[in-house]
């Protein structure tokens, strides 16, 4: 293939890419993101507060707050590029930002037009969190047995390094088998004990060994890294 020829087909995929992009509807109307969003694998981000998220959310939800940018940008890192990302926020403006910033970043991006108030308006269904019972550091430290090897996973289900980090917890305990016991704490529902312990981000793994903590990391750990403070 002679290398004119090779040019012109590879400019002509940038072409193609570009156009795909950019015909890439920017806006769904509520009904129609209901119905994308019922797809397989697809990722749905709430990009609101988290007293908003609190308050109702679409199932599912991830969550990562537009204004806490330094928080955003560190959880976007973990939503998956060869899958389609759909947003909201209370009435579209801030989720449409994000969308944008999403997308000069190389993500397939859908949002919401009119938000969560549009949501609403056609008596759409959301989801919210009761209050949980709030777990004591006395009872926290009683799921630690002494003389075991203990790895507490402090994580939330709308949490995307959370989700990211799962299939490697589930995959390391099947290796290891009954010589680790694990504690899963929901770090969204347990904001109380997180602060005593010094929980800054989600997720924080922690690991006890004969009851003391022996060591802690937030955010992305390798299995690798996490086999070797086991």
């Amino acid at each position: 293939m002679s290398f004119l020829l090779r040019y012109l087909l590879g400019a002509g995929l940038v072409l193609f890419t570009f156009m795909a992009n950019a015909q890439q509807p920017a806006e769904l109307p509520v009904d129609s993101f209901e119905k994308a969003i019922t797809a397989p694998a697809v990722q749905i981000l709430d990009v609101r507060t988290v007293g908003e998220f609190k308050a109702g959310h679409l199932r599912n939800s991830l969550w990562a707050d537009w204004n806490d940018r330094e928080q955003f940008e560190e959880r976007a890192a973990s939503l998956d590029k060869s899958r389609p990302v759909y947003t909201y926020c209370l009435s579209g403006g801030r989720s449409a930002a994000a969308a944008a910033w999403l997308r000069e970043r190389g993500y397939t991006v859908y949002n919401m037009a009119g938000g969560i108030a549009e949501w609403k308006k056609a008596g759409k269904i959301l989801e919210g969190r009761k209050d949980a019972p709030q777990l004591s550091m006395t009872a926290y430290l009683a799921m630690i047995p002494p003389g075991k090897t203990v790895l507490v996973d402090f994580g939330a289900p709308w949490c995307p390094p959370c989700v990211r980090m799962k299939p490697v917890v589930d995959s390391l305990l099947r290796e290891e088998g009954s010589s680790v016991v694990f504690v899963p704490v929901d770090g969204g529902e347990q904001a109380a004990l997180g602060k005593e312990l010094g929980v800054e981000s989600l997720p924080t793994f922690i690991i006890y060994k004969d009851g003391r903590e022996s060591w802690r990391k937030q955010g992305i750990v390798t299995a690798v890294e996490l086999k070797e403070h086991l």
